[in-house]
């Protein structure tokens, strides 16, 4: 009898079968794999019952920036969804909880009980990261820096250790990346700060970007408080300085900047005075510093 223990499941980490078609091996199950550890760490995945959530789909995009150079098509989170059932990690399931025979049908899976149980384990998930990103021939050499700094890993193979020199774009990727979730899953999830409208797909796609508060081209700085999940024209318009945030978190407008017209309560002018939606968590709330630069940058009164 085979007993599922944690060397187990780190042997099929390993041994995963993915598709190696011209020579540039597919790395979509480990990354998805990535993600699910993150999401147990997190304490996101409850039970052994997930689904295939716009949270969980969104991630999975924002890991595939790592290999999106190599990887020209658009990533699509429901290939390694479906296709990890043949692992025996989890069962793929329809809607209605049933064995799914086609990756358009899996909505939901159920994780192997002995896995599931591996999961709660600290670590056993640093483990199971390393074990993912290290093995050949999943992910190329930078790759894995990208990985290693997104997850704020220390590597602990010495040729990996000098990714760090060599692929500093790489190692910025991999920063980018975690400010994304970050600020865009974790802090204000999915949500627009200033109107409070929130919409995602399966297909990855959000209506919020991660943007800056300090541009990063000056401040260097992927600080979450250094962020705000903004729809396309919030951000659009923050960027530009047509509107801004005092220390209370409450709007300000720069009139003299625009003209628009539109409906009631779906103008800029609008929003002047209203606090933004901020994240449930205190620690995620914008930093006054950064606030201050935007402010000033943008020609409005320092406080």
């Amino acid at each position: 009898m085979i007993v599922k223990d944690q060397k187990y499941w780190l042997n099929k980490l390993a041994t995963l079968r993915i598709d190696r078609a011209r020579g540039n091996p597919a790395p979509h199950k480990p990354l998805l794999l990535l993600v699910i550890m993150e999401m147990a760490e997190k304490c996101e995945i409850k039970d052994r019952d997930f689904t295939l959530s716009p949270d969980l789909a969104f991630r999975f995009s924002v890991y595939w920036s790592v290999v999106a150079q190599r990887r020209k098509q658009p990533p699509e989170v429901r290939l390694p969804f479906h296709h990890l059932g043949s692992s025996g990690i989890w069962q793929p399931l329809t809607a209605d909880g049933k064995p799914s025979p086609d990756k358009k049908l899996t909505t939901m899976a159920r994780l192997d009980q002995n896995f599931f149980d591996c999961l709660s384990d600290n670590k056993f998930r640093d483990r199971a990261r390393r074990i993912l990103i290290e093995t050949e021939p999943y992910f190329l050499p930078e790759e894995k820096a990208a990985l290693y700094s997104m997850l704020e890993i220390k590597p602990t193979v010495p040729e990996i250790r000098e990714y760090e020199e060599l692929y500093s774009v790489s190692i910025q990727t991999g920063r980018d990346a975690r400010f994304r979730i970050e600020v865009v899953v974790l802090a204000y999830k999915h949500a627009c700060a200033l109107t409070g409208y929130r919409l995602t797909t399966l297909e990855m796609e959000s209506i919020v970007d991660a943007a800056h508060i300090h541009a990063f081209s000056d401040s260097r700085s992927n600080d979450p408080r250094n962020g705000l999940a903004l729809s396309k024209n919030a951000h659009w318009q923050f960027d530009r300085g047509l509107w801004s945030l005092n220390d209370d978190y409450r709007v300000l407008i720069n009139r003299e900047k625009f003209i628009e017209d539109g409906a009631p309560g779906q103008r800029l002018a609008d929003f002047e005075g209203r606090r933004i939606f901020l994240p449930s968590d205190p620690k995620y709330w914008p930093e006054y510093t950064y606030l201050d630069w935007h402010r000033k940058r943008h020609g409005f009164p320092s406080r």
